[in-house]
């Protein structure tokens, strides 16, 4: 049974189409790599995985059970966490404050000032644990808008990781990173624990054939191709409308 299973998604506003009949599967420990031109329909294909947007018709499914009408909380509590494309982090607090409060939302403590004293040591501890994971041990009481924007989109994947996911979606994880941020992001997406799915958006060619077991395109809102990069990388449709022969060598 695959991890995720996306079936047949249509979604319109109004007369704009954003995605057309979209099907794809992610197994558990699958990196599944989606790109497309800009307008392609991606980010919205993701906030109707994540429940931020409500399909028009389909279904998806997440370890095979039908969350297509769930909020994002239940996702959440089903195992499904994502970022954003944007930070949607809290720049006034530190790192360890933006990771707990990621703790204590998977466990249902956010507002509970009556938190139980051995419970508020367990989700500093889960905190500390899921920082020193993500080799940001020592940055805990750094302010996050002190931060380089690379070290943030860590810290706002680290928040993620923090629910414990089954499967996490990533959207343009490197966008706006310097060369040196974006290798570095690499890294830690090829660090992931290895059971969790992966769907990923994604722009950047190098990052996509260093991370992608699979690869789909899309085109117009619908899946132009998918299947192994290589094999994607050489569709002649893509290479048309898409990759271009420069991002295909890439591949190789």
């Amino acid at each position: 049974m695959s991890l995720l299973s996306v079936e047949n998604l249509n979604k319109a506003f109004g007369n704009l189409v954003v995605t057309k009949g979209v099907s794809l599967v992610v197994a558990a420990g699958e990196r599944h790599v989606i790109i497309g031109p800009n307008g392609a329909g991606k980010t919205t294909l993701l906030h109707q995985i994540g429940g931020q947007a409500r399909p028009d018709s389909g279904r998806i499914l997440l370890d095979g059970v039908d969350v297509t009408r769930c909020d994002p909380e239940i996702r959440a509590r089903a195992g499904l966490a994502r970022t954003f494309q944007k930070n949607t982090l809290f720049q006034r607090l530190s790192v360890f404050e933006n990771v707990r409060l990621a703790v204590q939302a998977r466990h249902g403590r956010v507002f509970d000032l009556f938190t139980p004293v051995r419970a508020r040591a367990d989700i500093d501890a889960r905190t500390q644990a899921t920082l020193e994971r993500m080799g940001l041990g020592k940055a805990g009481p750094e302010i996050l808008a002190n931060l380089s924007y690379g070290d943030q989109r860590q810290v706002e994947v680290a928040a993620a990781l923090a629910c414990d996911p089954k499967m996490l979606l990533l959207d343009e994880p490197t966008s706006g990173l310097s060369p040196k941020e974006t290798k570095e992001m690499i890294e830690v997406i090829k660090g992931l624990p290895t059971q969790m799915g992966l769907l990923v958006i994604e722009h950047d060619m190098e990052v996509v054939f260093s991370i992608a077991d699979r690869l789909t395109v899309l085109y117009y809102g619908a899946v132009l191709a998918s299947g192994a990069p290589r094999e994607v990388a050489a569709d002649p449709r893509v290479r048309e409308v898409y990759l271009g022969a420069g991002a295909a060598d890439a591949a190789h």
